[in-house]
């Protein structure tokens, strides 16, 4: 359909769509770091593990977007079009699914809730969304032929010296017995899975909402059955099924309904209308809000170490950004 057709329909201009995308998915990275830190960190009251906050994501996440797959899959087949997958629950093909659900659905949770165990959310903040536009810049060259400008080279060095400062310090302190160096290494390997998954959905040319739907039905599929099954035969420490149920409710609505549905689809939505590129960098008020949050509302300390690598992350982001406008 064309932009005008879709424009009379919704209301919205594709550029005001894309930038209410745009807000909408920093505000829930930025509360995502802070309460993900501090559900996995028992020192503030968390009592779940990361396995268990993703089997709530999931879950939560599930409820909305399985049915919906169901429906446009049985929508799809009705008037002879469009492919399926996983029990007809993936309205994308199995291949299409499982490589993008790999990624965006599965690796990347698990990677991301394990670092908070080990490190504080102001690395997080630094390493999660700062180190994405340099994954999804080098990804995006390789698969979709994205030149890299010298002054998007220019940004990408300045994420990199950010990074440096705060994953190598705690590098250094690992001789000393440290664990953060740990929770850094997650963040980015994170943060690299995410990058693959937003590369893929544009070179996929894939809709936001089927998109969301696939990765959702991917880890549904594959970790909760064998999960449960670990849990319940005690070969994994899992509390998802002891746990308050206000917890896990909690941690299904937000984690799966806010973190999956809503951001999924406001994600892939800005990737639409942005690239995958912008769209990563456009997250340049992540690190500093969810930085700021942290230090005021879990009482964690900003070194100068966490506050240069900020803001050379940023800078850089914003850097690439304007690169990219003036494009």
């Amino acid at each position: 359909m064309p932009s005008s057709s879709r424009q009379a329909l919704t209301g919205f201009s594709p550029r005001a769509i894309g930038i209410a995308a745009a807000v909408v998915t920093v505000l829930i990275w930025t509360f995502f770091i802070i309460v993900a830190r501090a559900s996995a960190d028992p020192t503030h009251g968390g009592s779940l593990t990361p396995f268990d906050i993703v089997f709530c994501r999931v879950v939560g996440a599930s409820v909305v977007l399985l049915p919906w797959g169901a429906w446009l899959v049985r929508r799809d087949r009705s008037r002879g079009l469009g492919q399926s997958s996983l029990f007809g629950l993936s309205p994308l093909s199995l291949r299409v699914t499982a490589t993008v659900g790999l990624f965006g659905g599965l690796l990347y949770a698990l990677l991301a809730y394990s670092g908070f165990v080990f490190a504080p959310a102001a690395h997080a903040s630094v390493l999660l969304p700062g180190s994405l536009p340099l994954w999804t810049s080098l990804l995006a060259a390789w698969l979709l032929r994205d030149r890299i400008t010298p002054a998007r080279a220019i940004g990408l060095g300045l994420i990199v010296l950010g990074d440096v400062l705060v994953g190598g310090a705690s590098l250094l302190r690992a001789f000393e017995g440290g664990v953060v160096w740990k929770g850094d290494l997650l963040f980015m390997l994170g943060a690299l899975c995410w990058s693959t998954y937003s590369v893929l959905a544009r070179h996929h040319a894939l809709d936001a909402a089927r998109a969301t739907i696939a990765i959702t039905a991917f880890a549904f599929v594959t970790f909760v059955p064998v999960y449960t099954v670990l849990v319940l035969g005690s070969v994994l420490p899992g509390r998802v099924f002891t746990a308050p149920l206000r917890e896990l409710a909690f941690q299904a609505a937000f984690q799966g309904w806010g973190s999956v549905v809503i951001s999924g689809i406001t994600f892939t939505k800005m990737i639409q209308y942005f690239g995958p590129v912008r769209s990563t960098m456009i997250t340049a008020l992540v690190p500093g809000l969810s930085a700021l949050g942290a230090v005021l509302l879990l009482g964690e300390p900003l070194h100068w170490n966490l506050a240069a690598g900020l803001a050379l992350v940023t800078l850089g982001i914003l850097f690439g950004v304007r690169a990219g406008a003036r494009r």
